[in-house]
């Protein structure tokens, strides 16, 4: 390809991208379907715009690499070991029972054990990139649903190195000499004994274990010091690139070996840092991949087998979704979780045209089937974004009670709300409940059914709506609303919700639910006006009936914590600056906590002398409380 080439396919993928997808998004079909509609379009088998889509698919399936090391990247390992049944036990359980039905179909239908197998095994996988770019923009990656569906593409994602191993011994035909190079993309262990390419990938795959844990952080540390963004943007690709490279060496997948070191990073102090610049890259890859399987889909066989490719994708569609939603039910999901799982696994998997193409080499399926059997991958996958529009509206959908309150969210006398609650949690409902037993009007948003469900049970009135959409904010007043509460229990939107309510309703007061420090920290970078780490006040009141139990007067007691608060607040407040500046950061913390533990004792000593002092720090330690935050 050269270099004139490469620039009219670059301009043609970016301009159908950006002139289908936001039509798409309009029309409510989302972004994924918006751009397999682009590919289509601008494909070899249509206006036929750029050629071989072949020809940027290898580039493009690096976008699904990067999704995997972002995902990675919020997966620690303790939450790893907490998925295992959901990765080898459900994810399992989905591969055998949709392998074992679509064989037993493709049997059926008169082809031999050996291909009908292989066309099970093959079939079997789904779409890792659709599915976590559709359960994202539905809101439901971090739930249930997420966890499962992410379960089963991780095991597919391991299953995909035995299958090279399998899917030889089920050939009726020779194979021919490209066999090799496909299933290992010419790596370095073609050509090795079986268990030599065991080592090989083990040794790998510790080898980006033990890089990550010990190598990365003194590197990243290295880089941060020269103060060069685009430096550490750079590492930072070379780190994934690399992990992806060494992977495909060892005949591994590049996204699993990507996976995997995100995993490792995820307890990095630069975790946030990394998310923050691979992010761009990962959408617009990821975009230019579904351009590319939209581009691959052939008219031609769709034009001369259109009955045989409609009912061989339904029958994929229909018993993929089956097998999903048995294997969940087995698993103790509940129906509407079993039921969205299935929807959103039931098309086929980017890795289906690898196999495919290892299968024709291995002599395994023949090649008319090969060709079938890629459209109806192909379709699938374009059929994949309308199925979970679907589920949407008819699954995921709230009440009719409930979404006819949410189309008129103003409270009940038609004022217009003092405070937007968003989320109505076991933090939320406190601060709402204080708020309307004081006389404001308050209008509170959760997104799940269940828990809107539990609480009306109980005379709470909670209105559906995901709090992060700027258009229900809209309609339930933010405009003319004076504060806005977040109290939702998903971090990572959290900050999302203050940006995006900041941006849009630069009047409005954000107060802001906090996990932790470092997550007080970004919701204050992200425009909340106050935050409140959620389990501070919880434990600063443990402590003070901690310290009357140890004999301290109830009077003590309350004043210690005062102080507490008072020189934490402070702190807080002037360690801002230092997030991200790992040593000097610990540095401060250090001498903030000699100074508190002085202060206590000084203050201690004197209610010792005076239990009648009155209430309120000393105007001494004040003073010294505030030479030390200004000091910091």
């Amino acid at each position: 390809m050269d270099g004139q080439s490469l620039l009219v396919q670059a301009l043609v993928y970016l301009a159908a991208g950006v002139i289908s997808v936001p039509i798409a998004k309009r029309l409510g079909l989302g972004s994924v379907l918006g751009y397999l509609i682009a590919g289509m379009a601008v494909g070899p088998f249509a206006l036929n715009l750029v050629g071989e889509a072949s020809d940027v698919m290898r580039f493009a399936e690096f976008g699904v690499v990067i999704l995997l090391f972002l995902i990675g990247l919020e997966v620690r390992p303790a939450l790893l070991w907490r998925l295992r049944g959901s990765i080898f036990g459900l994810g399992g359980a989905q591969m055998t029972l949709a392998a074992a039905l679509l064989a037993g179909v493709a049997a059926a239908l008169g082809l031999d054990w050996r291909t009908a197998t292989a066309v099970g095994l093959i079939l079997a996988m789904s779409s890792t990139a659709i599915v976590l770019q559709s359960l994202e923009e539905k809101g439901l990656r971090r739930g249930p649903v997420g966890e499962a569906a992410f379960g089963v593409l991780l095991f597919q994602d391991l299953a995909v190195i035995p299958l090279f191993a399998v899917l030889p011994m089920l050939a009726t035909a020779a194979p021919t000499a490209g066999a090799e190079a496909v299933a290992h993309g010419g790596s370095l262990i073609e050509g090795l004994p079986a268990w030599q390419r065991m080592l090989a990938a083990m040794g790998a795959m510790a080898a980006v274990v033990v890089g990550g844990r010990y190598l990365t952080r003194p590197l990243f540390r290295f880089i941060a010091a020269a103060r060069l963004r685009e430096i550490f943007t750079a590492s930072a690709l070379l780190l994934v690139i690399g992990v992806a490279a060494l992977m495909q060496m060892v005949g591994l997948s590049p996204a699993l070996g990507a996976f995997l070191a995100g995993v490792v990073l995820a307890e990095s102090e630069f975790r946030r840092e990394l998310e923050t610049d691979i992010e761009p890259f990962r959408g617009l890859l990821l975009g230019l991949f579904f351009i590319t399987v939209g581009a691959g889909l052939d008219f031609a066989v769709v034009a001369a087998r259109p009955v045989t490719l409609i009912g061989a994708v339904l029958a994929l569609i229909v018993l993929k979704a089956v097998a999903m939603f048995a294997a969940a039910r087995l698993f103790r999901y509940t129906p509407r979780e079993s039921a969205v799982s299935a929807v959103a696994l039931a098309q086929g998997g980017e890795f289906a045209f690898v196999l495919i193409s290892f299968a024709i080499a291995s002599g395994v399926l023949p090649a008319d089937l090969a060709k079938l059997l890629t459209a109806v991958v192909a379709v699938s996958m374009a059929l994949a974004p309308l199925a979970m529009e679907a589920v949407e509206r008819l699954v995921l959908a709230p009440p009719a009670a409930t979404q006819r309150e949410f189309d008129h969210l103003e409270v009940d006398d038609g004022a217009p709300p003092d405070v937007i609650v968003a989320g109505f949690g076991r933090f939320g409902q406190v601060s709402a409940r204080l708020l309307m037993a004081n006389g404001f009007r308050a209008v509170t948003l959760d997104s799940s059914i269940e828990q809107i469900d539990l609480l009306r049970r109980f005379g709470r009135e909670v209105h559906y709506g995901d709090a992060s959409r700027l258009d229900l904010l809209q309609a339930a007043g933010a405009d003319k609303a004076k504060v806005l509460l977040v109290a939702i229990d998903d971090r990572d939107k959290a900050v999302e919700l203050v940006q995006a309510a900041r941006e849009a309703f630069p009047n409005l007061t954000i107060l802001a639910r906090a996990w932790d420090r470092r997550h007080a920290y970004e919701l204050l970078r992200s425009g909340a006006d106050e935050v409140e780490r959620e389990t501070f006040e919880g434990g600063l009141a443990m402590g003070r009936k901690a310290l009357e139990r140890l004999g301290h007067s109830p009077r003590r007691a309350s004043r210690a914590a005062g102080v507490f608060r008072q020189h934490d607040e402070k702190l807080f407040r002037k360690l801002a600056p230092l997030v991200g500046e790992q040593e000097r950061y610990l540095m401060a913390t250090r001498d903030s906590r000699e100074t508190m533990e002085r202060i206590l004792r000084a203050e201690m000593a004197r209610l010792a002398d005076d239990e009648d002092e009155q209430d309120g720090p000393d105007l001494r330690d004040s003073a010294e409380l505030e030479a030390h935050s200004q000091s910091v």
